[in-house]
């Protein structure tokens, strides 16, 4: 059967991160992927100056992003709002949230994917589009007829990130303070409800964060590391709702446990 997953995002490269090794897995199956990208990223940092100058750097990102799907092996419908890039909060909240519900209805997915309460690193486009798709994903569920199965919330697992973060302390790098700005949060392990093993498309995710060549890699973090970050992929379910009193089951695929799946 055909599944369809929409991903709300603040930034090209932020799919990418989020959840590109899981749909990477998909690849090869009846699959239908919807991108929203809020910004294109035009605010971003410029690498290398030989890539792109400041009033082209929205369309070279977009360009990158494009790319980095195509190194993932799928073919998104990527749709672009091209909000200002580092001032998503201050884009009227009903005027987002309405632009995400006329798309969300037109695609009807199983699955949306965006950012949780915390947009991974505090940065305040993504708490402000997670909070935006979050509330679109409930208006158009009511709205709509089909789809609209689960609403993921990106997550970092706690552990995870200590890990990562003890295995740079060991090498006398510096760790990521989770209280700076634009660095990871982690949350605790049991609020993660779905884990997906990303490390048979780890090469491929790679790949796909090289395209976005504006941006650099991960610097900080030596290659040997990689996997520590990129290898999986954990997600918060933010609907439907689980009942307190049932143990939660630990899903490991963004589809898995649906019906049909």
């Amino acid at each position: 059967m055909t599944r369809r997953i929409a991903c709300v995002f603040a930034h090209p490269d932020d799919d990418t991160y989020g959840v590109g090794g899981s749909l990477a897995l998909h690849a090869d199956s009846d699959l239908e992927v919807t991108v929203i990208l809020t910004t294109s990223g035009e605010a971003g940092q410029i690498a290398d100056p030989s890539l792109a100058t400041r009033p082209t750097l929205g369309a070279v990102r977009e360009d990158e992003d494009r790319r980095s799907w195509a190194a993932l092996g799928l073919e998104p419908d990527l749709r672009f709002l091209r909000c200002p890039d580092g001032a998503v909060a201050d884009v009227p909240r009903e005027d987002l949230v309405a632009a995400y519900v006329e798309i969300l209805l037109e695609v009807r997915p199983d699955v949306l994917v965006t950012f949780g309460p915390d947009g991974i690193t505090g940065h305040a486009d993504h708490v402000a589009v997670g909070e935006a798709a979050t509330e679109a994903f409930h208006v158009a569920r009511v709205q709509a007829r089909g789809g609209f199965l689960r609403l993921l919330h990106n997550a970092l697992s706690r552990t995870r990130l200590e890990a990562l973060n003890e295995m740079l302390r060991a090498r006398g790098l510096e760790i990521l303070d989770p209280t700076q700005p634009f660095t990871p949060r982690g949350v605790p392990d049991d609020a993660i409800d779905l884990s997906v093993d990303c490390s048979t498309a780890f090469e491929r995710k790679v790949e796909a964060l090289r395209c976005h060549r504006t941006q650099g890699e991960m610097e900080s973090v030596p290659y040997d590391l990689w996997p520590v970050v990129l290898g999986r992929e954990d997600f918060v379910i933010a609907w439907p709702e689980s009942d307190p009193r049932v143990p939660r089951p630990r899903w490991n695929g963004v589809f898995e446990g649906l019906p049909g799946a």
